[in-house]
């Protein structure tokens, strides 16, 4: 399967949206995508990052999975359209993997 994991509020705190190098990893839900991960899934972390305020958080992202020990194919930052709610037949939750 290809998988697309949102970052800020799936496998990290977002105490600000301008603070993104404050978050603090969630380490249950990182294990769940790098069990994916392990199985054979493709794991891209696609994060909105930047989208608004156009500031490049893509080293620092790549440094804060890095040292969370996420395991992943791809990192998108700063691309993912902004919006309030997603309704699609195949997303999921964190909580429902």
């Amino acid at each position: 399967m290809i998988i697309y994991v949102d970052i800020d509020n799936t496998i990290c705190s977002q105490k600000s949206s301008t603070k993104y190098q404050d978050a603090e990893p969630w380490m249950n839900n990182i294990e769940k995508i790098n069990k994916l991960y392990n199985k054979g899934h493709h794991i891209t972390y696609w994060t909105g990052r930047g989208s608004t305020s156009k500031i490049d958080w893509y080293d620092v992202t790549e440094k804060q999975l890095e040292n969370w020990g996420c395991k992943y194919h791809h990192l998108i930052v700063g691309k993912k359209p902004h919006y309030d709610l997603l309704i699609c037949d195949k997303t999921k939750r964190i909580e429902e993997i």
